[in-house]
């Protein structure tokens, strides 16, 4: 499979997961969905370690740190947050509303690189903010403005998993790195389970649709999808595969009104073309930046 097919097929995977994480949050508890579809995904990945001998690398020096934080932030913590926001929201908004993810690596990049943003990112930023303050403000003081505000407090977690990654070794292959990060993020993510456990706040509904989410989250995205996401971005230049996997809050959005999931307002629309308007901006100017790079 080539980098593109690679990408856009984990593209329409991760357009998706909104909707199996709203319908598995119904039935589950947030942080009990997430283990377990790291349970589903580790079945998923075990023969692969054992066949290619990877499970010694999990535990190597140098390496495992970094592991640690993949699973933690890229998995653990961030998904427990959204699948508890998914309890009032929407797939629709929760996608839309991910796109603030690039403003977050916008303002740790100028925190702790010291890069100051171009007046075009600026820009491109004005208009994720402006996505996001229509669907806020037409969502204030309904169930949905709580999980929506839950939502826009996560997407941090994964630039700081990305920045993890980054620091992996590059002869570790896509593989190892997704497994790794469900098993890290099924180890991370006990002593959540272990403080709603004692407070009485797990429960799970022994329903096929629960196990056809799990098998979804598990397999599918956190199993199948991933490497595809790393095949992509070593294969690739990393801002046209930002710019293309961006846009999936498009295939959320329809999926959601093809199948009256969700009743999608006009202003829903709105929030959604800005917001992926400003990010795509902004990778644009990414891209003309590092090829400017190149070319010095």
């Amino acid at each position: 499979m080539t980098p593109l097919a690679a990408l856009w097929t984990n593209w329409f995977v991760t357009g998706l997961w909104p909707i199996a994480g709203k319908q598995g949050a119904a039935l589950m508890a947030p942080a009990l969905m997430v283990f377990l579809a790291c349970v589903f995904s580790m079945l998923y990945f075990a023969p692969i370690f054992t066949k290619q001998k990877l499970w010694g690398k999990l535990f190597q020096k140098g390496v495992w740190p970094y592991l640690l934080v993949l699973g933690m932030f890229g998995t653990a913590l961030p998904f427990t947050s959204m699948f508890f926001a998914l309890r009032y929201t929407t797939p629709s908004n929760a996608a839309i509303l991910n796109q603030v993810e690039i403003l977050y690596s916008l303002i740790l990049a100028f925190v702790f690189l010291k890069e100051k943003p171009t007046l075009g990112q600026l820009g491109g930023s004005v208009l994720v903010i402006s996505g996001v303050v229509i669907i806020l403000l037409n969502e204030h003081f309904t169930p949905r403005w709580t999980g929506d505000i839950i939502v826009l407090l996560t997407p941090w977690m994964f630039q700081v998993s990305h920045i993890a990654a980054k620091k992996l070794p590059a002869d570790l292959s896509p593989v190892f790195i997704s497994g790794a990060r469900v098993i890290y993020a099924g180890i991370t993510i006990l002593p959540i389970l272990l403080f709603f456990a004692v407070k009485g706040g797990l429960y799970f509904t022994n329903t096929p649709k629960s196990y056809l989410m799990l098998f979804f989250m598990g397999t599918i995205y956190y199993g199948a999808a991933q490497p595809l996401w790393y095949k992509a971005i070593r294969g690739m230049d990393l801002s046209k595969a930002t710019a293309i996997i961006l846009s999936y809050p498009i295939l959320t959005f329809t999926i959601s009104a093809i199948f009256g999931l969700e009743k999608i307002h006009l202003y829903q629309g709105m929030g959604l073309a800005l917001a992926f308007g400003g990010a795509y901006w902004i990778t644009m100017i990414v891209k003309k930046q590092n090829k400017k790079e190149k070319e010095s």
